[in-house]
C-alpha cells in the first residue's frame, strides 16, 4: 500500500471517531397515549422535551411532563399517565358487556340482528377520540313475507288473523286439503329471508290396516286400509296401564302416528313383612291381590341398626318390575310371626331419616 493511501485511510478514521464521540439521546421510552408524533429519532444533551398525551386521552393526574436529554444518553424522569377517554355504553348493551357502563377510546362495538329481523343503521360502532360513538345503535326490524300462495285443491289456515299484504316473520300457518287428500307436509311460515313457504301438493295417502299391540286391544276400528286423519283407539288388557296416546292417526306420509304402549303390574317380591301401598300398611300376607300398577309406588322399612329406628325407602313399579330396596332385610319366619314388634315398620321412626350411604338404593328384586 502507498504512503498516501494509508494517510487518507487514516484520516477518515479519526473523522468518524471525532463524530460518534459525543453523547444524544434517542427517542425517550413512553407508555401508552402519550403522542410521539412530533418527537424526533435523535437529541442533543441538554435538550428539553415535553411530553402530550394523544388525542383521545387524558393525563390522568397533575404530573411533571417535561424531559431532559442528559449527559449520559438517557432522559430525566416523567410520571405523565395518560389514560383513554371513555364513551358510554349504550343502557340497552350493558347486561351483554358482562355490567360495563363505559368502554375505553378505540373501542368497538359489533351489532348484529336474530334471525329473522333486518339491521337499519351501521354494524358498527368505534369509540371517538373525544368520548362519543361514531354511529348510534342500529333498529332491528322484522321480517316481512308476501301473503303465501293459495293451496290448489286446498286451503291455508294461519295461526293468527292476517289483515294486509304481509306477515312477520315467524308466523305460520297450516295447510289443508280436500278430503279424502293429504298435504306432502302440513306446515308453512314466514322464514328468515323474507320468503313465504311453498305450498305443498295434495295428494291421496293411505295407511295400512292397523295392527294390535301386546298386552292390548283396538276398541273400536274396521280392519282396512284408513285414510289421512283417520284414527284408531286402542286399550289395554286388565291391570296393565296405557302409556302414551290411546288414540292413533294416519299421517301424510302415509304412516301411523305413533302407537301406545301397555306396561305390565309388578308383584312385591318378598315373603315376609310390611310395606306402605296406596295409603295404608299392610303385611304382605294381607296385601291381596299381590299387584302394583306401573309407576305406582310401594314404601318398603329398613332399619338403622345403630340408631335401633325405622324408615321408609320407597321404590316404584316399572313395567313388571318392583326393585326391591338394598337395606331391606326380609325377616325369619321365627322373627316375623312371634317378634313382629321389633320388625323396621314397627319400631320407632328415626327422626333425622335415613341414613347416608348406598345401602338406601333400590337394586332389581
Amino acid at each position: 500500500m502507498s504512503p498516501t493511501l494509508a494517510l487518507l485511510l487514516f484520516s477518515q478514521a479519526a473523522l468518524y471517531t471525532i463524530a460518534t464521540s459525543a453523547k444524544v439521546c434517542g427517542r425517550p421510552p413512553v407508555t401508552d397515549g402519550i403522542d410521539i408524533s412530533t418527537l424526533k429519532r435523535v437529541f442533543e444533551v441538554g435538550e428539553e422535551l415535553t411530553l402530550t398525551c394523544e388525542q383521545g386521552y387524558l393525563a390522568s393526574r397533575a404530573t411533571s411532563s417535561r424531559i431532559t436529554c442528559t449527559a449520559t444518553g438517557g432522559w430525566t424522569q416523567s410520571t405523565l399517565a395518560c389514560s383513554p377517554k371513555m364513551c358510554t355504553v349504550p343502557r340497552a348493551l350493558q347486561p351483554f358487556a358482562m355490567g360495563r357502563t363505559e368502554a375505553p377510546f378505540k373501542s368497538v362495538l359489533n351489532y348484529t340482528c336474530d334471525d329473522g329481523y333486518v339491521m337499519q343503521g351501521s354494524n358498527e360502532s368505534l369509540c371517538l377520540h373525544d368520548g362519543t360513538w361514531s354511529h348510534p345503535p342500529p333498529l332491528c326490524k322484522a321480517v316481512n313475507c308476501a301473503l303465501p300462495r293459495p293451496l290448489r285443491d286446498g286451503r291455508i289456515v294461519h295461526d293468527k288473523p292476517v289483515t294486509g299484504t304481509t306477515i312477520m316473520y315467524g308466523q305460520g300457518w297450516t295447510y289443508e286439503c280436500n278430503p279424502p287428500k293429504a298435504p306432502s307436509y302440513e306446515r308453512g311460515s314466514c322464514k328468515a329471508d323474507g320468503s313465504a313457504t311453498e305450498p305443498p301438493v295434495c295428494q291421496e295417502v293411505s295407511c295400512a290396516i292397523p295392527t294390535n299391540i301386546p298386552n292390548g286391544i283396538i276398541t273400536f276400528a274396521v280392519m282396512r286400509q284408513h285414510g289421512y286423519k283417520e284414527k284408531v283407539r286402542y286399550a289395554c288388557n286388565e291391570h296393565y296401564t296405557l302409556e302414551g296416546q290411546a288414540e292413533i292417526q294416519c299421517q301424510n306420509t302415509g304412516n301411523w302416528s305413533s302407537k301406545p304402549v301397555c306396561r305390565a303390574p309388578c308383584t312385591v317380591g318378598i315373603k315376609r313383612g310390611r310395606v306402605f301401598y296406596n295409603g295404608k300398611k299392610y303385611w304382605i300376607s294381607d296385601l291381596k291381590p299381590n299387584r302394583v300398577l306401573h309407576k305406582e309406588p310401594v314404601v318398603f322399612y329398613c332399619k338403622n341398626k345403630v340408631e335401633k329406628c325405622g324408615y321408609p325407602v320407597a321404590s316404584v313399579c316399572n313395567d313388571g318390575t318392583l326393585p326391591i330396596p338394598a337395606c331391606f332385610e326380609e325377616p325369619g319366619k321365627v322373627e316375623y310371626n312371634l317378634r313382629s314388634k321389633n320388625l323396621p315398620s314397627e319400631i320407632r321412626a328415626c327422626a333425622g331419616g335415613p341414613p347416608a350411604g348406598p345401602a338406601n338404593s333400590t337394586t332389581p328384586a
